[in-house]
């Protein structure tokens, strides 16, 4: 279950910060190139994703657990209250980790039920990086974010809010994908935005072949 916090914490000059816009750009980004017709978004936030794309004619229904934020419907992404199949896509931004890792695999299942096609999804990585930035003339800029794992992961330690995040110990990205995969979605991508690399996206499609392999053995 995500703890619950302030509601004013979303609200507050210091969340947005320029990184964080330009993760909502990116969530927003992703979620209309796979041209939906309709859209579940797990934990609202301050409400800025969905205001935009709804205000743009989108389907979109806003869940979150925490009733103070005015989500379309109250609910927990271990226990989504719809049916299977209620949305082509689901989208889940920086809400994963505010659940202990021992829920991860049951959030996945969950997600993976309600959706039709394909899930979206935000997850803190904290594996170290640097960016290179290069404006060549008559080019462009050319970007490049460079991950240096450390020898040894820094263990995570609980602040209230998360649980854990990729790149530290016992969280690495490899068991995150492993797990991803487990819950029967193809994983299209992953990336971390350059402007600010502690988001790191998946755009997940349904495994229909695993799934309807997974019927015929049943039988």
């Amino acid at each position: 279950m995500k703890p619950q916090v302030d509601p004013d914490h979303y609200f507050k000059p210091s969340y947005d910060s320029k990184g964080r816009f330009i993760s909502y750009w990116h969530q927003i980004n992703e979620l209309i190139k796979l041209k939906p017709t309709s859209i579940l978004e797990i934990g609202i936030g301050n409400g800025l994703v969905a205001n935009y794309l709804k205000q743009r004619g989108y389907n979109l229904i806003t869940m979150d657990i925490d009733p103070r934020l005015n989500p379309d419907k109250v609910g927990s992404v271990t226990n989504i209250p719809f049916p299977d199949e209620s949305f082509e896509v689901v989208a889940c931004f920086e809400v994963l980790e505010h659940l202990p890792y021992e829920q991860f695999s049951k959030a996945l299942s969950e997600i993976h039920r309600v959706s039709k096609k394909c899930a979206v999804l935000s997850i803190p990585d904290a594996t170290r990086a640097y960016r290179i930035l290069l404006h060549i003339p008559k080019i462009g800029e050319l970007k490049k974010l460079i991950q240096l794992p450390r020898l040894k992961p820094p263990k995570h330690q609980l602040d209230g809010q998360h649980y854990w995040e990729i790149g530290k110990a016992g969280y690495p990205l490899r068991r995150i994908l492993n797990d991803i995969e487990k819950a029967e979605f193809m994983i299209i991508q992953t990336y971390r935005i350059f402007e600010i690399p502690y988001h790191r996206f998946f755009i997940l499609k349904k495994d229909r072949e695993k799934k309807q392999l997974k019927c015929v053995r049943s039988f």
